[in-house]
């Protein structure tokens, strides 16, 4: 595991040479938040690191349902039973197993991990798009899945976009094959809600880009633009 801080964010990367899976604590003045929940080996990892930064997570917020996202879920909510969990309201039903569509969705099928064995683990706070928990504001982005979240803190701008884009292997909207780290594209449910979903993130004009793979990139908005304008000559 690998431990990186900017600004108010500190990333963990598990398997960081080979398929990296970032998560995400925010630090609060009194408690950390959890975004995300990696992999499952990942619990000890996540509780180590918060315990060196000496707050309790006190929360736990989830991008979206896929397996790589919420991995250790089950562990977490055993070793933090007062920890809340919070999800979109549309991803509760990926959380739960359910791939099926609204009818006013793109009937495009739900593609990527959809956990199959969380025993013990639901969402206590459903989301809703402009939702606040804590510094956090929560931005629905969907496209990688129907009901994926992005969350921003408002104290500095950092933006915590789960997988609406990617940098490993070259940032990208999600949807847009990257050769070198093709894996987000490959889970991506609707590659036009996601482009659509990115110009929306873009103009909270973050100062930060982390992501559930690959490096954070320090005032992001040109690459943001860059990855927009290639998503946009493969799809319109």
């Amino acid at each position: 595991m690998k431990v990186t801080k900017e600004k108010t964010v500190y990333q963990l990367t598990f398997l960081p040479g080979l398929f990296p899976v970032n998560c995400y604590l925010v630090e609060e003045e009194e408690d950390l938040t959890l975004i995300d929940a990696a992999l499952p080996f990942s619990l000890k990892g996540i509780l180590k690191t918060a315990a060196l930064i000496g707050k309790p997570i006190a929360r736990i917020l989830l991008t979206h349902a896929h397996e790589d996202h919420v991995g250790a879920l089950d562990g977490l909510k055993n070793a933090l039973p007062n920890a809340k969990v919070y999800i979109s309201k549309r991803d509760a039903r990926l959380l739960a197993g359910d791939k099926s569509l609204d009818p006013a969705e793109p009937a495009t099928p739900i593609r990527g991990g959809v956990p199959k064995n969380l025993k013990t683990t639901h969402a206590d706070v459903l989301l809703e798009d402009g939702d606040q928990i804590k510094s956090l504001l929560a931005f629905n982005s969907p496209g990688h899945t129907p009901g994926s979240i992005a969350f921003l803190d408002t104290r500095n701008n950092s933006l915590i976009a789960g997988d609406a884009f990617q940098t490993k292997g070259g940032i990208a909207v999600a949807g847009k094959v990257q050769p070198l780290f093709p894996f987000p594209a490959m889970g991506t449910w609707n590659k036009m809600v996601a482009l659509e979903s990115a110009r929306k993130l873009l103009r909270l004009q973050p100062t930060l880009l982390a992501t559930g793979h690959g490096r954070m990139i320090v005032h992001p908005e040109e690459a943001m633009k860059r990855a927009i304008t290639e998503a946009e000559k493969r799809l319109i």
